[in-house]
């Protein structure tokens, strides 16, 4: 089981090295982090883009272009669309944004043709390492869904359930929070919760143990639990994930933990073909490796799986 970012790496290497495929691959942090990625046997990749461009950013950072398959395509939704077809016809195991809009991005990901739609819901998942916290914890949806339903939010459970049986979490505990662990009938997000509680309970959501609606400290502080005499509820402070209401509380709770926590990450769009890597051009290229190696274990296991 994967509780940290060392033990997720690690796990990397129990499969062949992986194939990356970049959109708009000239952006010098893209680079720098596939070029790592490369360094640590976690992904080789093909990078999609202005070869000109590629090759000054590689000898600005002293990266040999030679390790990367580089394919010149300039304009980038062009160079979007090879990248993404790369990957849909199996030449390439994962799919990074490069220096390109999420707009566009994701209008790759979409296309009829050659992207990576599939009939699942697409959701993301983040991955965070913080420290005084002892296992990793998935939060989701941070990034994409405004507002999901109920029935959007046990897609975005049956995603995560995956990206943690990649991680090596067999039955993870999903904690769907609440600003209060009660059902309180005027909370909407309560109410929710509980109903995704009652399906889990039912065998409708398989996989994983969910229990809410709970407050964020009851999902995350075992000594809460005890405080707040909870100590009967399937989750005492050891979530392993955390679902959010709507993207206001999850990207809230994201960008805090982001600037006041010691910390480590990694981000991918799931309910795709291939693992699809969406990061921010303000992610370190830490966090864009960590993105890498998470999606490049999830690629290895739902191969194995399907």
């Amino acid at each position: 089981m994967s509780k940290n970012f060392s033990d997720l790496l690690n796990k990397v290497n129990e499969f062949p090295i992986k194939k990356l495929s970049v959109a708009a691959a000239n952006d010098d942090e893209v680079i720098e982090a596939v070029a790592m990625a490369h360094d640590r046997k976690i992904a080789d990749s093909i990078l999609v883009g202005d070869k000109d461009q590629i090759e000054s950013i590689c000898k600005s950072l002293t990266v040999d272009p030679s390790i990367f398959d580089i394919r010149d395509i300039k304009d980038p939704i062009e160079a979007a669309h090879e990248a993404v077809r790369i990957v849909h016809d199996g030449e390439a195991d994962m799919y990074m944004k490069g220096l390109l809009s999420t707009k566009d991005f994701l209008k790759s990901i979409l296309d009829k043709e050659v992207g990576l739609r599939t009939e699942r819901l697409l959701s993301h998942v983040c991955v965070f390492e913080i420290k005084g916290i002892p296992q990793l914890l998935f939060l989701a949806d941070v990034a994409f869904l405004p507002y999901p339903t109920l029935e959007q939010k046990v897609g975005i459970i049956e995603n995560t359930v995956e990206i943690c049986n990649a991680c090596g979490i067999d039955m993870p505990k999903v904690a769907p929070v609440a600003a209060v662990e009660v059902v309180n009938e005027k909370m909407p997000a309560t109410v929710e919760a509980a109903e995704l509680t009652k399906m889990n309970d039912e065998g409708k959501i398989k996989g994983c143990i969910v229990d809410g609606p709970l407050s964020v400290d009851l999902a995350i502080y075992p000594e809460a639990a005890k405080h707040k005499h909870a100590e009967d509820r399937k989750i005492v402070g050891d979530a392993d994930v955390i679902l959010f209401p709507d993207i206001h509380a999850g990207n809230i709770a994201y960008k805090f933990i982001v600037h006041t926590t010691e910390f480590k990450n990694a981000c991918i769009l799931t309910g795709t073909k291939a693992p699809a890597i969406l990061t921010s051009r303000s992610d370190s290229a830490e966090t864009k490796v960590n993105s890498i190696a998470l999606a490049a274990v999830t690629a290895a296991y739902t191969s194995k799986k399907n």
